[in-house]
């Protein structure tokens, strides 16, 4: 299913590209619009790709017997971070370890 939302949006893309939107632009503000719906659009896609690659991954841990088990620590993942998250592959811990380690700072543009 989210394959196939996946796929019609990016075909959707392919029809609706950021050349077609901004073709029928006619001021600077039509063409901001134009420039942020192809790029909401365009994260979607990402997120649903991102998404599509978890679902896989937890199936691949489901066959090898490793589901549930924390990729960093090897200790049982807590069964309510399952429940909620059902591709999480680290415990809550792990991940928010993992999650300051790996936190971007961003420079504010002037």
């Amino acid at each position: 299913m989210l394959r196939d939302e996946t796929r019609q949006a990016l075909t959707g893309t392919d029809n609706e590209g950021y050349a077609d939107i901004a073709g029928r632009v006619s001021d600077l503000e039509d063409q901001s619009l134009a420039d942020l719906l192809v790029d909401v659009n365009l994260a979607q896609v990402t997120r649903d790709v991102e998404e599509i690659r978890a679902v896989e991954r937890a199936l691949r841990r489901i066959a090898l017997g490793t589901y549930g088990v924390c990729v960093s620590c090897g200790q049982p993942i807590e069964r309510e971070r399952l429940e909620a998250y059902a591709t999480a592959n680290r415990c809550a811990v792990c991940q928010r370890a993992y999650e300051h380690d790996h936190a971007t700072t961003r420079t504010p543009r002037l």
